[in-house]
């Protein structure tokens, strides 16, 4: 997209965080933005603070696990600005637990919610963006996604390494229609996610982060990101970029790259955030 400026951003998991610092750099840019979070009072002080700066924003209460939750969500913002352009699929929750410890629940809860709101979102979203044949689609992933630094976590990697997946297939299909597709990989960003994280499932873990090498980046830093992306139709966005040279080094040696995660987890505890 060569300007946002009048078009409308959908966002969910936009309350806070990542989301947050999206809608408030595409706003800045002039894109009417619905903020869309399952908490409803924080959704509208997002869209309040982007009234009050001079901007258009519309706030719905949003349950991406629910099954009707994209098709309402839709209809809110058609209604609200008549079209949609441009969709941020943000939400994501973590669980922690050794893997024989985590139970088959938690792994449908973090599919649920993590995924198929993907998918829901997609299939709400895609037909009318390819029946207008124009706009954009960000998904959001994180390092966890791109390679393998801890053990406890997986379903959240799982999800996110599935996103990515479900981001390339699009870029692929959607490229020749008019519709851009980018993918937010995170690294350490001080998000709340942690508020989302339930009692460690099993014995204590010593959670792993993705390596001393990566600062903890304010979130406005990858709204500014993520709208640049979609003006530059941008399909990988890495919020540090040095990501680059773990992933070279992993598919040089994989089995050597593996060999050495273990020796360094604990020499990544260093109060990071993870994404």
């Amino acid at each position: 997209m060569k300007s946002v400026d009048g078009a409308t951003a959908v966002i969910t998991g936009a309350a806070s965080g990542m989301g947050r610092a999206s809608a408030l750099s595409l706003a800045r840019r002039g894109a009417r933005i619905v903020i869309a979070d399952i908490n409803a009072d924080d959704a509208e002080k997002v869209a309040a603070e982007i009234k009050l700066a001079g901007g258009y924003a519309a706030a719905i209460a949003c349950d991406v696990a629910a099954d009707s939750a994209f098709d309402d969500l839709a209809a809110f913002a058609r209604d609200t600005f008549s079209r949609v352009d441009i969709v941020m699929n943000n939400v994501g929750v973590l669980t922690s637990g050794r893997p024989d410890h985590l139970p088959v629940s938690e792994w449908e809860r973090i599919i649920d919610i993590n995924l198929m709101s993907v998918v829901r979102s997609n299939a709400t979203f895609l037909p009318l963006l390819i029946d207008q044949g124009h706009g954009h689609i960000v998904n959001t992933a994180s390092f966890a996604g791109l390679y393998t630094y801890s053990y406890d976590r997986l379903p959240y990697a799982a999800t996110k390494a599935a996103i990515i997946q479900i981001s390339e297939g699009l870029r692929l299909y959607l490229r020749s229609q008019g519709i851009g597709v980018s993918v937010l990989c995170p690294g350490p960003v001080a998000t709340n996610i942690l508020s989302t994280l339930p009692p460690t499932f099993g014995p204590a873990v010593e959670t792993g982060y993705p390596g001393p090498q990566f600062e903890v980046l304010d979130p406005a830093v990858v709204g500014e990101q993520v709208a640049d992306a979609i003006l530059s139709d941008t399909f990988m966005v890495y919020t540090h970029p040095i990501v680059r040279d773990v992933l070279v080094d992993r598919a040089a040696d994989w089995n050597g790259f593996l060999d050495k995660q273990p020796a360094t987890i604990a020499e990544m505890q260093a109060g990071q955030q993870p994404a």
